[in-house]
């Protein structure tokens, strides 16, 4: 009898164990469209950063018409851009206090606003109405070369200075951050 229940519960073990091997295995996640980037800078000993999702070319054209202009865009994609400081900050002609925002910009041909909204915590569409701490321009310069990631990164820091750029396709629109 105790032959017969060892033999029994080896037997069910075996074929559990043959079942389980061929299940089939779950397939690898597919990396996100827009993978999520993160853009970083210290002036004055203080961390300054942008959360944002980099959106892709993927042969499409981009500025004009995948970013139209006249409209707020949210400056990448998925969730809202945020905009991270520990220190007050003045964005081209705009006085930021230390704080959270979400950043837009509005393209245009000519030339660009960047948006800085005092609404946080939203996906990054609709655009917010009526939540802009400010607006102030931007300059605009072309990329040799199409850039196929749209990035977020500051550039040419010096002590309580930087450049925030946003690129894209062949454009490069930027403006100057200093710490207050």
């Amino acid at each position: 009898m105790f032959l017969r229940s060892v033999t029994t519960l080896a037997c069910t073990a075996t074929l559990a164990i043959a079942g389980f091997a061929q299940t089939p295995a779950k397939p690898a996640a597919k990396p996100l469209a827009s993978p999520p980037a993160t853009a970083s800078v210290s002036l004055n000993g203080k961390d300054i950063t942008i959360h944002y999702n980099s959106p892709r070319m993927r042969g499409r054209k981009i500025m004009g018409d995948l970013v139209p202009y006249g409209k707020p865009w949210r400056t990448g994609a998925n969730p809202a851009t945020t905009l991270i400081t520990p220190v007050n900050l003045k964005i081209g002609t705009l006085e930021v206090p230390a704080g959270t925002y979400t950043l837009f910009t509005l393209p245009n041909e000519k030339e660009w606003l960047l948006i800085v909204s005092k609404k946080t915590g939203e996906w990054g569409i609709p655009y917010p109405e009526g939540n802009d701490l400010g607006r102030t321009p931007m300059t605009g310069a072309t990329l040799p070369e199409p850039q196929e990631d749209m990035s977020i990164s500051f550039e040419n820091t010096q002590g309580n200075t930087t450049e925030l750029h946003v690129k894209w396709e062949k454009t490069d629109e930027y403006v100057t951050v200093t710490a207050e």
